[in-house]
């Protein structure tokens, strides 16, 4: 039976389609990220699938050529991620027809991307605004940056503890992410600093790309994100370790970079139609979003 939301363009000499991201092998979906140089494995984008929703353009010959996903967290609110566009595409219009068919299934919702360079002007006339930089830092953990962090209160996440990790990030984040949080700490270790028996922050660390991401990360402050950080970069020591972060020149980002973190590059958080808590960190006390899930998941 034909997919009834399936859609078709002629794109220069290409006669392409749109169809439902869940009916393309994830060997399709690797090769195009693998196309443009992202990292992420198979699994990762099983993991994408299985809580978000996307379209993929393939060509005349069912050759996946485009992506690009929606994760609608509320009725309100959704990040988009994973837009891709094969490189002989990208000036070409795939992108435009891909984003301008998310839009219209996200409908009335708030959302939020993370803009790469080549994509940025794409977002821009899309009426997306600029919030700020998103720092990727990766490279082989180093083990005695861990070591000369003296927390006390730092333990292992348990599962008990899954309904702290959810509210916390949605104090952080600015909606709440019941699904994606409860996927993310089955594939994660996780560590939290706890005062008074309460859950002061946490460090959820998962295999993805060339090794582990750090993410999220949720604090009050500088001190209290590298206590739960630096358990993961001990664990990791001479291992590759990535971890994306909206902290420009302050402690935290000291730390990461003497955890051999190097900044490798940036990208731009961008919003349509508002934006919520997560988007700007405050001084006031309330829990920040100190490293983010993913690009993707924001």
């Amino acid at each position: 039976m034909d997919d009834p939301g399936a859609e078709s363009r002629a794109v220069d000499v290409f006669e392409m389609r749109l169809v439902d991201i869940d009916t393309v092998d994830v060997a399709q979906l690797l090769a195009l990220s693998v196309s443009v140089r992202w990292p992420h494995r198979a699994e990762d984008w099983q993991l994408m699938r299985s809580l978000g929703r996307g379209f993929v353009a393939l060509d005349e010959i069912g050759r996946a050529c485009g992506s690009a996903m929606w994760f609608p967290y509320t009725d309100g609110f959704a990040a988009v991620g994973m837009v891709i566009t094969a490189p002989r595409l990208q000036a070409l219009g795939a992108g435009h027809w891909l984003m301008t068919r998310v839009m219209a299934e996200c409908g009335a919702r708030t959302l939020r991307l993370n803009a790469t360079h080549a994509a940025y002007r794409l977002y821009r006339s899309l009426d997306f605004i600029r919030q700020r930089t998103l720092y990727q830092c990766q490279g082989q953990a180093a083990g005695a940056a861990a070591e000369a962090v003296a927390a006390h209160g730092v333990r292992q996440l348990t599962e008990a503890e899954l309904s702290l990790v959810i509210d916390g990030d949605a104090q952080a984040y600015g909606v709440p992410r019941t699904k994606l949080m409860t996927a993310l700490f089955q594939r994660s270790r996780g560590y939290g600093l706890f005062r008074s028996g309460q859950l002061a922050a946490f460090a959820l660390c998962r295999p993805f790309g060339r090794g582990h991401v750090i993410g999220p990360v949720v604090a009050s402050s500088d001190a209290d994100a590298i206590a739960v950080v630096a358990p993961h970069v001990a664990a990791h020591a001479g291992r590759f370790l990535r971890l994306d972060t909206h902290g420009e020149g302050d402690e935290f980002r000291g730390f990461i970079a003497s955890a051999g973190l190097a900044l490798f590059d940036t990208v731009t958080t961008m919003s349509l139609g508002g934006d919520v808590v997560g988007a700007e960190q405050t001084s006031d006390g309330r829990p920040m979003t100190y490293a983010v899930v993913s690009q993707a998941f924001g």
